[in-house]
């Protein structure tokens, strides 16, 4: 049971990120306000991130994901914070 738990864990937090990308761009989709868009592909570069945690902890052991995962972890905060930037610029 201990060796499954880890897992569980990674795809579920795949999951939990993914789902927020798809309601964040639906509600986008439904107001048009920006910063659901921003929060939407943080959530779909975070969703990204968590997809290569798995295949790198859980399927290929032999190639190290590491920088790739930390690269898509910056982009999410990146595009988060340029829509924050961005959107106070023009109020």
């Amino acid at each position: 049971m201990t060796s499954w738990f880890p897992a569980i864990v990674y795809l579920l937090c795949f999951a939990t990120s993914s789902a927020c990308a798809l309601l964040l761009t639906r509600s986008y989709r439904r107001s048009g306000m920006r910063l659901l868009l921003w929060s939407a592909l943080c959530f779909a570069l975070l969703a990204a991130n968590n997809l290569f945690v798995i295949v790198d902890l859980l399927l290929i052991h032999d190639i190290d994901f590491g920088l790739v995962r930390l690269m898509l972890s910056l982009a999410a905060v990146a595009v988060l914070l340029f829509g924050f930037i961005w959107d106070m610029e023009e109020a």
